[in-house]
């Protein structure tokens, strides 16, 4: 694993002041993958914008988990609808 590609979530919750235990929750519902090695757990940098996008959901605006995951599930949709329209456009 190469360090530079993933963030320690500890270090991410500190930084923003959120807890450890949101970002596990996100994790368990399948929302963020966390790589678990030895005592630490980590999310790749990739994956931080979407992270960066739950925790504004959650913490400013006061959405919970359940709302949280029909927010993502729509937006996949809307994205997979919006990529099938592009390519049709090209046909």
């Amino acid at each position: 694993m190469k360090s530079n590609q993933f963030i320690i979530i500890e270090d991410f919750c500190q930084y923003y002041s959120i807890e450890v235990s949101f970002v596990k929750k996100l994790s368990e519902q399948g929302m963020v993958e966390l790589i678990h090695q030895d005592t630490s757990y980590f999310v790749h940098h990739d994956d931080i914008g979407q992270l960066e996008k739950y925790m504004h959901l959650y913490y400013d605006l006061g959405i919970n988990l359940e709302g949280l995951e029909a927010i993502s599930h729509l937006l996949d949709k809307i994205e997979n609808l919006q990529s099938e329209i592009r390519q049709t456009k090209i046909y």
